[in-house]
């Protein structure tokens, strides 16, 4: 077969094209309803974050000390376009881009070796350093309120992390819950001067002694009854009460329990962000999807496990501040929309030019036959409909022979 008579060849052997054209529309079918609908398309932006918190150090030592150390290791790692930093009281975020075509998971990996090779020589009283990838897909698809009628700020609080972010998280196609206001649980240890004094102990050793015991660690391997077996050594506390019965050594051989020398109280942290909606105080949350996931399938699925959870605890209620998911069906609708109003058109203005009702039903029936197969390639290559690849330009040409006279296309 001449490829460049291939209508020829089609015309004279039509039961070929049919039963590929039907296999394509019906492939771009089954493509279109298993296709994912976002608002933005999924893809990999080259940057990296690298943030360092130090509860209560002043910006100026958090340059001197965390942010010039940073800047200064990460700088050999290849690929590396721009680097960009910011900081505040207790914190220090660095921003990495890096070139154009850069595998983005090895300069990751190269990231978090560079702050692992410097981590001895940043202050003791930092947490430790986060090395996270940055996902401009990976936005909060929905914003929700959480009110209670017979719960505290603090009891609201945890039930929000440990009981509703839990179960959304198990979700599929939930990659992350965060909440925003309320407070978090903390032990807090207030020490009694004149306890310390009459013992002979300080605060920091106080301080170092918990740092050291008040910990889980590996113990390595040893052989116990014939077996090898894994040795763990445990010793955080579960309980305030576990905590305060803890040995402090004050020297000359000598030991007190921290509850002799300090109080003990399960507390919460300081309140450092407020939620409040229609005047009334709440605590609010945000739900992220994972990339490759639905907006509207996994906003659906938020919404149902939500509702469960209210009918479960009568004392809880849930209320959407704000979502993304309404601006994403409109588009969509939209862009459905104006993929039929497009074909129409098409077809009134082809036959307002060729008078011809039979080149007009050939045209009209060429733009579903090379629009609907188009979703099974875009599902090929993993491509999703949001709003860049909703549009798709719908071209048709007819060329008429109008020298015969029949009108031929």
């Amino acid at each position: 077969m001449n490829f460049r008579n291939i209508s020829s060849w089609c015309i004279r052997n039509p039961v070929p094209p049919i039963v590929l054209f039907i296999g394509l529309m019906l492939a771009g079918f089954m493509a279109f309803h298993s296709m994912t609908v976002n608002n933005q398309p999924d893809i990999d932006f080259p940057g990296a974050l690298v943030i360092v918190n130090q509860p209560g150090a002043a910006p100026s030592e958090m340059q001197t000390q965390v942010t010039q150390k940073v800047e200064a290791a990460i700088r050999g790692v290849n690929g590396i376009d721009e680097i960009d930093s910011s900081i505040r009281e207790g914190y220090s975020q660095t921003f990495v881009q890096f070139q154009i075509g850069t595998p983005i998971d090895r300069a990751v990996n190269d990231l978090r070796d560079a702050m692992a090779q410097i981590r001895g020589s940043l202050p003791d009283g930092i947490l430790e350093p986060q090395v996270q990838r940055v996902d401009i897909s990976g936005e909060p698809i929905s914003f929700i309120a959480a009110e209670t009628t017979d719960m505290s700020l603090e009891e609201l609080s945890w039930y929000i992390d440990n009981d509703v972010a839990r179960r959304l998280r198990a979700l599929n196609g939930v990659a992350a819950v965060a909440r925003e206001g309320g407070v978090d649980r903390e032990i807090n240890v207030t020490l009694d001067p004149t306890a310390l004094q009459a013992q002979g102990i300080t605060a920091a050793q106080v301080s170092a002694q918990l740092r050291q015991v008040n910990t889980n660690a590996t113990g390595g391997r040893a052989e116990i009854a014939g077996s090898e077996q894994s040795v763990r050594v445990v010793g955080n506390a579960r309980t305030s009460y576990d905590l305060s019965q803890t040995m402090i050594s004050v020297g000359a051989n000598r030991s007190v329990r921290l509850a002799d020398v300090a109080r003990v109280q399960d507390s919460y942290s300081e309140q450092r962000t407020y939620a409040k909606l229609h005047g009334k105080q709440v605590i609010s949350f945000n739900v992220q999807r994972a990339k490759g996931k639905s907006d509207l399938e996994v906003y659906n699925e938020v919404w149902a496990e939500l509702h469960k959870i209210e009918k479960g605890d009568l004392r809880i209620r849930f209320s959407e501040i704000s979502n993304t998911v309404d601006y994403t069906k409109s588009q969509y609708k939209s862009s459905m929309e104006a993929l039929f109003e497009g074909a129409i058109l098409a077809v009134v203005v082809v036959y307002l030019f060729l008078r011809d009702g039979r080149a007009t039903a050939i045209s009209g029936l060429a733009i579903p036959l090379s629009a609907i197969p188009t979703f099974w390639f875009m599902s090929l290559l993993g491509i999703n409909l949001n709003e860049i690849s909703a549009i798709m330009p719908l071209t048709t040409q007819v060329d008429c022979d109008r020298k015969s006279g029949t009108g031929r296309c």
